[in-house]
């Protein structure tokens, strides 16, 4: 086992990163590995039925994506570009509730300046805080309303879209189909992959389908910038798991059942919240749930997943299920039979 981070590095190249998504979800390629034999296999994501039995518990991440991102200038003139970080906090009657934001702009702001943003809206800067973030009131009564209306699809880098047309695409694109709870500036990407006729497929072969909550957070695209691995800092999300969810997976794990998390973002979730009781128990609150090589997962018994970047904890946390050598292979393998790769890419099953 290597805490090295450099042993999480792959080649990639650059025409292997998917800019668009498969033209229908589920038709888009589908690894299978099987963790313990290291065996692949190559399929399309409407196979999934084939790999799933009655009594499975199949978990999604219910979250919603919020158009989070504002166009915009300064006061004193020069463009600006602000990312909310965290739409999913609920105002305060009476009060004035500040946002954690990244902005983006050839200077950065000062406390007390104002930002003009589309729509006519303006923002104070009321604190700046680490990591080039700032705290900004927004002059609008409900702020997850006026990003609805008024703000663009929170594209990870490597995703470009120079027109209005692609823009509002995405609206649909980046967003799971059973999204319901808005507060995600990044989707929970294995789940794009679902259609409705494939979850209702599952639905009647007996697949337990079970929803929990966690806004993604932009950090989920930081790469791992410690030497050792064991020394990174997580960043945190807001985590919601209701008690009906826990009690069926609870019941699963029980009984024997298999646990089958839609994401890295529902193994932190089911993790952290064994983790803090033992047992997957009804919690809120911010997860900053580490997942890496050596960990002994309590939960989950297999996960569908997307293939990560290099050296972040999104790679790590699959390592530390299949193995780093394992997943490294299979990525070889991806490469090799041209998969596409990262948020609007092709998805992997490790059972």
């Amino acid at each position: 086992m290597s805490y090295r981070l450099e042993d999480y590095d792959y080649h990639l190249p650059e025409n292997l990163v998917a800019q668009t998504p498969s033209p229908a979800r589920d038709r888009c390629a589908l690894m299978v590995l099987h963790r313990l034999s290291g065996r692949v296999e190559h399929r399309r994501f409407g196979d999934l039925p084939c790999y799933l039995r009655s009594g499975d518990v199949l978990v999604l991440n219910d979250t919603r994506v919020v158009p989070a991102r504002l166009v915009g200038t300064k006061e004193t003139g020069g463009r600006a570009e602000v990312l909310v970080l965290d739409p999913y906090k609920p105002s305060e009657e009476g009060k004035q509730t500040g946002y954690r934001c990244l902005v983006k702009s050839s200077k950065p702001p000062k406390e007390g300046g104002r930002l003009i943003l589309e729509g006519d809206v303006t923002a104070t800067v009321v604190q700046r805080v680490e990591d080039g973030q700032v705290v900004l009131l927004f002059d609008c009564d409900d702020l997850l309303h006026m990003l609805e209306h008024k703000g663009r699809v929170p594209l990870p880098p490597y995703i470009r879209r120079p027109s209005r047309q692609e823009r509002e695409q995405d609206r649909f694109d980046y967003q799971t189909v059973y999204a319901r709870e808005p507060g995600a500036v990044a989707a929970p990407t294995a789940g794009l992959h679902f259609t409705r006729e494939l979850l209702d497929a599952l639905d009647a072969m007996g697949v337990d389908v079970v929803r929990v909550t966690l806004h993604v957070g932009f950090g989920t695209f930081a790469p791992v910038r410690t030497e050792d691995i064991r020394e990174h800092v997580m960043h945190s999300e807001y985590v919601r798991v209701s008690e009906e969810a826990a009690q069926r997976i609870r019941a699963a794990k029980n009984e024997g059942r298999r646990v089958i998390a839609v994401g890295t973002t529902v193994v932190r979730t089911l993790e952290w919240a064994a983790c803090r009781f033992g047992e997957v128990r009804t919690v809120s609150g911010l997860c900053d749930h580490y997942i890496y090589p050596g960990y002994a997962f309590r939960v989950v018994d297999a996960m569908i997943t997307n293939f990560h970047l290099p050296k972040t904890s999104l790679l790590l946390l699959v390592s530390a299920f299949a193995s780093r050598e394992k997943i490294l292979a299979a990525y070889r393998e991806a490469v090799r039979h041209e998969y596409r790769f990262f948020s609007y890419g092709d998805a992997m099953l490790i059972v």
